[in-house]
This record gives C-alpha cells, structure tokens and sequence, in this order.
C-alpha cells in the first residue's frame, strides 16, 4: 500500500456488524500494494439503525470510493443506493457498491465468488437437491448460486417465519418460483436426509460462537455422497466444517469464496485486473500466523 490515509489516498472498506473478523482487508491491501496504487482498505463497523445515516456520511466523502457489505447489511442497503445492477437486483442483495461521480451503485459478486469451487467438482448438479440454512443476503446469493448450477431442487430453511416468507416472496418474484422451496427451521432433519448439497449461510459458528447449525446426531442423516459448505471462513474449519470432515464429508469453507468475491469487486472498483494469486498467498499467509 502507498501513500498515507489523508491527502489524495483513496479509501475502500468493508461495512458490518460485527466486522472486526474480516480478513477482506488482508487480501485488498495486499492487491493495492501489488498495484502501487494510493489506496486503502479498512473495516466500517456500522450498526443496524445507524446504516442510513453511515451511507448517507459516506456519499459525502469523495475520497470513498466504494465499499463492500457484510452481514447483517446486504438487504438494508439497497433502498439507500442511487442504483442496483441487474445481477444485485435479481439476487435481492449487494454486496459490493461503487462510487461514480456522487452516485452509489450496488452489485453482487457473492454469487459468482460462491460459484468457483463447486465448478471444479465433477458433480451432477441436476440430480443434487441443495439445501441452504438462513435466509438474509447471503442465503439469496446462494439461491442464485444453485438455480445456475441447476440444482434439481432448493431448498432454504431459517428461524424467523416472517423473514422466510418475505424470503420466499422476494425470491420468487425474480426466479419465477423455480424449484425455490422455504421450510421452517424444525424441518432441517428431514430435508437433510435428501440433501446433496448443505450450505451454512447463517452466522452461527463465526469466530467466538462455538455453536454449529447442525448437530452431529443430524450430520449423520446426510447421504454419503453430500458436501457441506460454510460461508463462514474464521475460525478455519468451522465446527460445522470439522463435524462434517468427520464423517467422511466433502468440505468447502468460505475462503474461496471470499477471495474470488473480493477480486471481482477490485477489479469493479479499479477497472482494472487484479492480482488474485497475490490476495490468496496474503489470506493463506495471514491465517498461518492466526493458528
């Protein structure tokens, strides 16, 4: 990273709450650096009621020149933004905004980040049925996710009744009820039963909660054949990640999702190409030393 946070330095960020467990900053200022650009990454911990005002301070600063969404803010967002892409609106979540001239414009690169390594598996997508717990923006990027893959059946289960039907209102008017079913949290191990594909799109097991959205008792209901996926990439591996690799599991962490994610925001936000190997080699370089 050159140049100083002041000046002509121009800042990017990443905005949650919590957000002091990002290691988007890791990758992005590894990346700039590699660029030698005057630029530079850091954490914007927002509370929920504080997101309209924080957007509308932001949109004032020129030298901000975009920022990244993390939970509990990719929904929230969108209402506040001057424009959503396509690819945001049909997901129903930003991830991702840029400044151009005093405008805001949201994307979302989650889906294509969460895409890549199931893209390596030499998997039957149309005889897979997925099944994803949570419903915020994340979960929506997933349903994105899966409907490309043409899983034959999706699958989305979460705790609050009346975020899931809103849930299920939102997705099925952009993907025309498809193969989008919605369930209660208590149905979880009966849909386990007929999953290919489970993905953890909640926040529980994120660094500091021990707990893990699926019990090891319900892990045993999954088919041989299945693959766990956690959105979540600290702690690395996850208790839901470690249960599963126990019972002979194929396993997949948020980490490539993240920096595959990350590199089509730079790349968004600079118009350029970005050295993704460089931000992987930082990520992989970071949690080594965390361990």
């Amino acid at each position: 990273m050159s140049g100083r946070i002041f000046g002509t330095t121009k800042i990017l960020g990443v905005m949650g709450f919590p957000v002091s467990h990002s290691l988007s900053p890791v990758m992005h200022n590894a990346a700039i650096a590699a660029l030698g650009l005057d630029y530079v990454y850091v954490p914007f911990p927002i509370a929920v009621d504080d997101l309209p005002t924080a957007i509308a301070g932001l949109k004032t600063i020129q030298s901000i020149r975009g920022f990244n969404l993390t939970i509990p803010h990719k929904v929230e967002v969108m209402p506040l933004l001057d424009e959503v892409l396509p690819i945001a609106q049909a997901v129903g979540a930003v991830n991702t905004v840029k400044r151009v001239g005093d405008r805001l414009i949201g994307t979302n690169t989650d889906v294509a980040g969460f895409l890549n390594p199931l893209k390596q598996l030499n998997c039957e997508w149309e005889n897979t049925p997925a099944l994803i717990l949570g419903g915020g923006g994340a979960a929506q990027a997933v349903v994105a996710a899966c409907l490309e893959l043409g899983c034959s059946v999706i699958h989305v289960a979460g705790r609050d009744p009346k975020k899931m039907k809103k849930f299920h209102g939102s997705m099925t008017s952009q993907l025309h009820d498809y193969n989008l079913r919605v369930h209660p949290w208590t149905s979880i191990p009966h849909l386990l039963e007929v999953a290919g594909i489970v993905i953890n799109a909640t926040p529980i097991g994120m660094a500091g909660d021990p707990n893990t959205p699926i019990s090891e008792e319900e892990m045993d209901l999954l088919p041989d054949h299945a693959i766990a996926y956690d959105l979540i990439y600290t702690p690395r591996p996850t208790k839901f990640l470690q249960i599963a690799a126990a019972k002979g599991l194929k396993t997949i962490d948020g980490l490539e999702m993240l920096i595959n994610q990350g590199a089509i925001g730079l790349e968004f936000w600079l118009d350029l190409p970005v050295p993704i190997e460089i931000m992987r080699q930082a990520l992989h370089q970071h949690l080594a030393t965390q361990s």
